[in-house]
């Protein structure tokens, strides 16, 4: 039997992870660094690459927000690094349940110090946002580790991090230090009060216009503000390579979770810019447009719209209800902000004596803005969903094929998709030290020994792109 054992060596104090090898039969074996199972793990799809393909993305986040970012441009085709914690890995990886469990023959190899073996599995949270990245082991606390940070940012076109203000640069890791050694750097912080996204939805206004109305305020069913961070990130950085282009220079790009959700507050925030007026909350509901919500049915709810005078018309035609388009109450948009209740209760009148169904189908072809309320169920087996290959199948090495929601944007060209599954903990150490810093044998053990790096041997290997289902 095979199994990931103790720690071997005492380079380091008791108690801290230097090297993990494996052993048979309790008899620990010889490593070959030039054919170990992890450079069989490749990086890379022998199809074309995406619009990215040839920009390397030093990856130094950890959660949502900054994984999210550089999940993006791994999804493009950049090869990502994930600098990992070198005992815990990103914070996410117990995060749970639920969990992707282990493959029996892949549980049976891991030794009692392997760091997730009493969790069984790999976290649904990470897995969520950690596709095409290669993972490292590195404690960035020693001057070892600390010198592959750089010399990986030497070799880098960008380099994501969000660690707390200062202190990356504390540590010799900062922007002014780095780009020093590579003038091309693109380096972007994210920052965040105690990086929880909860806590900037809260002091940034969002809490404030989410709920039902005359409710307490409740937080977005999603971590939004993360997701949004994330998304400025990664358009800033596109724009910072495009700028590079011309100024053969890179620059800093300082982003915050505080000023991508304020600017994400969009016409909620430009009413009270402009019209000095609070705003509050309306649950599904439109302050300026109405009809403009949820309703129930008999088994459900539904969401229909009337964005203006002509569709208002058609939805209460369509809804038996024609003789409203000449109630002087509704007949314009403004009437029916007016008088909401009124028109509201005859609404909800007609829609609780019908089913889901049955609304969808009066609806069908109108050109009217409707909806079921799905849950994951029904939106994961959505037609268009399935259609737009929306759920994609991924061979992990040690859960086996798992399901993950793969790019929203269909190149016609250089296309984005899913090359690898997001990789075990430091499942790429020992690669990424030989093929993108030319490290020898001697020089990667000199790393280990000098508490620089952890190698994990997973004894694993092969990665096939993802499969639409």
């Amino acid at each position: 039997m095979i199994r990931i054992s103790r720690v071997v060596g005492s380079i380091r104090p008791s108690g801290c992870l230097t090297t993990i090898h494996r052993y048979k039969d309790g008899i620990v074996g010889n490593r070959s660094f030039s054919s170990s199972s992890l450079f069989q793990q490749s990086s890379r799809s022998d199809e074309a690459g995406g619009p990215l393909d040839g920009i390397r993305v030093l990856d130094l986040t950890r959660i949502l927000a900054g994984p999210y970012c550089t999940m993006l441009l791994g999804d493009l085709g950049a090869d990502v690094i994930k600098i990992e914690h070198a005992k815990r890995g990103d914070d996410t990886r117990i995060w749970g349940p639920p969990f992707a469990p282990y493959k029996p023959e892949f549980a049976d190899t891991l030794g009692e110090d392997y760091p997730f073996r009493h969790i069984g599995g790999e976290s649904a949270y990470f897995l969520c946002v950690n596709r095409n990245k290669r993972s490292v082991a590195v404690d960035i606390k020693s001057e070892a580790g600390k010198q592959v940070i750089i010399e990986l940012a030497k070799k880098s076109d960008v380099l994501v991090e969000n660690y707390v203000p200062g202190k990356l640069a504390s540590m010799g890791l900062g922007y002014e230090q780095l780009r020093k050694v590579n003038d091309q750097l693109i380096y972007a912080s994210i920052t965040g009060k105690a990086g929880y996204d909860v806590m900037i939805e809260a002091e940034a206004g969002l809490m404030h216009i989410t709920g039902e109305k005359g409710g307490n305020p409740v937080k977005v069913g999603v971590a939004i503000t993360d997701l949004t961070t994330g998304l400025y990130a990664h358009g800033a950085i596109m724009a910072a390579l495009l700028a590079r282009q011309r100024t053969k220079r890179g620059q800093h790009l300082d982003l915050s979770l505080l000023e991508s959700q304020v600017a994400s507050l969009a016409n909620i925030g430009s009413n009270y810019l402009i019209g000095g007026k609070e705003a509050v909350r309306w649950g599904t509901q439109h302050p300026s447009i109405v009809p403009y919500r949820t309703f129930e049915t008999k088994n459900g709810a539904v969401c229909l719209g009337g964005g203006n005078d002509s569709q208002f018309k058609v939805l209460v035609t369509r809804l038996d209800l024609g003789h409203l388009a000449d109630d002087p109450r509704f007949s314009q948009n403004k009437d029916r902000v007016k008088n909401r209740d009124d028109l509201s209760e005859l609404l909800e009148q007609r829609i609780s004596q019908m089913t889901v169904s049955e609304v969808l189908e009066k609806m069908e072809g109108s050109g009217l803005p409707y909806a079921p309320l799905n849950n994951m169920k029904g939106t994961f087996d959505h037609p268009q969903v399935r259609a737009r290959g929306m759920v994609q199948t991924i061979d992990h090495v040690a859960t086996g094929p798992i399901d993950l929601v793969g790019p929203a944007v269909k190149y016609s060209e250089t296309k984005a998709k899913i090359r690898m599954p997001p990789p075990l903990l430091g499942h790429h150490t020992e690669q990424v030290l030989s093929d993108v810093l030319g490290y020898d044998k001697e020089q990667i053990e000199k790393v280990v020994k000098g508490g620089g790096v952890v190698l994990y041997d997973y004894n694993v290997s092969g990665i096939r792109s993802g499969k639409e289902k």
